[in-house]
């Protein structure tokens, strides 16, 4: 048996690169246009995030766990399963943090969002409109077809690094418990962008780091 140092995270990695972004763009034909529906709720996102609209914090929750929902029954478990058998934890994952914005945010109105205002307010609403936005733009920027590209609200990536940053903007300490899943969610998608030697790796986790900064 080999020495464990001797292992490198590349030898934990159970497809190529080629298999996961066939993976999205099956996945993306599939479910089309839910992608382009994707980008209209991360833009309304934004758009609620900037006013002062009645039950503004419910409907922000609410989007978010429907997002999460929606990758781990779409995607994660029936999809991503076929090539990572550690897919159905990570679509549990993706379910509780659902349940928990949809109960926390939309059932028990215990997430508050800060009003709009401020240096620091403009700085985690860019990150969140760069990400919506810029994400899928990097899979043609690297060589990609379009048909690969991460959405947000259709693919995990994007997804979780927008909710760190919608996230620090909640009042409160009810925004660390739910901070958790998507924290760790970007951790994990910038070690399998690493290991299979993807630009993405150094995106994922300059975006998300900023947006953990941003919430403390």
């Amino acid at each position: 048996m080999s020495e464990w140092w001797t292992y490198r995270l590349t030898s934990f990695l159970l497809f190529s690169p080629r298999t996961y972004h066939r993976l999205f763009e099956l996945y993306n034909q599939a479910i089309w246009p839910a992608p382009i529906l994707g980008l209209l709720i991360g833009v309304a996102i934004i758009v609620l995030l900037v006013g002062t609209y009645r039950h503004r914090d419910r409907v922000i929750a609410g989007l978010l766990a429907t997002c999460w929902l929606w990758i781990a029954w779409a995607f994660l478990y029936p999809r991503y399963t076929q090539i990572n058998w550690v897919a159905p934890w990570i679509a549990g994952a993706f379910a509780l943090q659902g349940l928990l914005l949809g109960g926390l945010g939309v059932v028990g109105g215990r997430i508050a969002f800060a009003p709009p205002g401020g240096g620091r307010f403009r700085l985690v609403l860019a990150l969140i409109a760069t990400v919506i936005v810029g994400y899928p733009l990097l899979a043609p920027l690297f060589g990609r077809a379009w048909t690969v590209a991460e959405v947000f609200g259709a693919a995990p990536d994007p997804t979780a690094i927008a909710t760190v940053a919608v996230l620090a903007l909640v009042k409160g300490r009810t925004r660390w418990p739910l901070l958790v899943v998507p924290v760790l969610a970007c951790g994990l998608a910038a070690l399998t962008q690493w290991a299979m030697a993807e630009p993405e790796a150094i995106v994922i986790a300059t975006a998300s780091l900023l947006a953990l900064i941003l919430a403390f």
